[in-house]
């Protein structure tokens, strides 16, 4: 079973302050001021991954290009340029409010960076700017498709943007047939998910604290949507290095919190007699499945054998109808 990646837990923190109880939308507000100088920080570290893949693209040196040569000018593909920025950004965010929510979710550390009640705002500020950044990429890709289509009239380019990009299965072109699947999947769950934390009130406190743990599921899905579709990852570089690297912590305290959760009834520890033992084993295999997890991406960040490309030593054909942008 998953952890509560929340800061609430039964007896082993302390409970929530009263004021985010009682009015989701005040709370709501509250944290979306609070965010703006997360979200200023995210557009600027969008702006210096754009310049940086900019850069790229101009100087010959970008693995998009290499995958795609007829988009070598960066001057008229921004737009792709620009949403991979955002997809850049949103990732670390994401990966940022997910250590954050594993950080904040177990027993309480013996040292903390900030104050508890800070690090809870932090957790819910890096979430709805995580949030943000991933439908400001994919609205970008989807303004690139509208204007890479050709069909005259612009409600036809428009629908087709907007299917390719947000509609399930709409996609039909190489890797995108699984890779843009696993990205709406990963905004469909992301968005809800982050949100009902406003309306637990209403929902139930339990339920809402079960729902939430699947968020680790949305950063799996991201992670995943990155490596088969980001195209400056696809070559065995830096950028997909630190992709792997930047997994290893979540992946570690990840099983530390499965190891040692917060909530008694969670503990494993031995069956007892009249106990479920069908819970006991979902609970000790998602353990195994953990540690499995957390060995294997040791080995791949170290071995860099991770399946990724090799750049070709030929471009590919430069015909714009070979790729798809991607």
């Amino acid at each position: 079973m998953l952890p509560d990646t929340t800061p609430e837990d039964d007896g082993a923190t302390a409970r929530p302050a009263p004021e985010r109880r009682p009015d989701g939308r005040a709370a709501l507000g509250a944290d979306l001021r609070a965010a703006l100088p997360d979200a200023g920080a995210a557009v600027a570290v969008t702006a210096a991954v754009f310049a940086l893949l900019y850069a790229r693209m101009a100087s010959g040196d970008s693995a998009t290009a290499a995958v795609m040569p007829f988009m070598g000018d960066p001057g008229t593909y921004w737009m792709y340029l620009l949403s991979q920025a955002f997809g850049w950004s949103g990732l670390l965010w994401a990966w940022g409010t997910v250590m954050l929510g594993l950080l904040l979710s177990g027993p309480r550390p013996a040292r903390l960076p900030a104050g508890r009640r800070l690090l809870e705002r932090w957790h819910r500020t890096t979430s709805l700017t995580a949030m943000a950044l991933m439908c400001a990429h994919a609205l970008m890709f989807a303004a690139e498709l509208v204007r890479y289509d050709d069909q005259p009239a612009w409600t036809a380019r428009l629908w087709a943007g907007f299917a390719d990009t947000f509609v399930p299965g709409w996609y039909d072109s190489g890797t995108g047939r699984i890779a843009i699947p696993l990205g709406q999947a990963a905004l469909y769950l992301a968005v809800p998910l982050g949100l009902l934390f406003y309306v637990r009130h209403r929902i139930g406190a339990n339920t809402w604290r079960r729902l939430h743990r699947f968020v680790i599921v949305v950063y799996v899905l991201s992670v995943w949507h990155t490596l088969l579709y980001g195209t400056n990852v696809w070559y065995g570089e830096w950028p997909r290095t630190v992709l792997w690297l930047l997994q290893l912590p979540v992946a570690a305290l990840l099983l530390v919190r499965l190891l040692r959760p917060a909530r008694r009834a969670e503990r494993l520890g031995p069956p007892r007699a009249g106990a479920a033992l069908p819970g006991w084993a979902v609970r000790a295999a998602g353990r195994v499945a953990a540690g499995a997890v957390v060995a294997a991406l040791a080995v791949v960040a170290v071995s860099g054998r991770d399946g990724g490309r090799d750049r070709p030593a030929e471009p590919p054909p430069a015909s714009p109808h070979a790729h798809e942008p991607g």
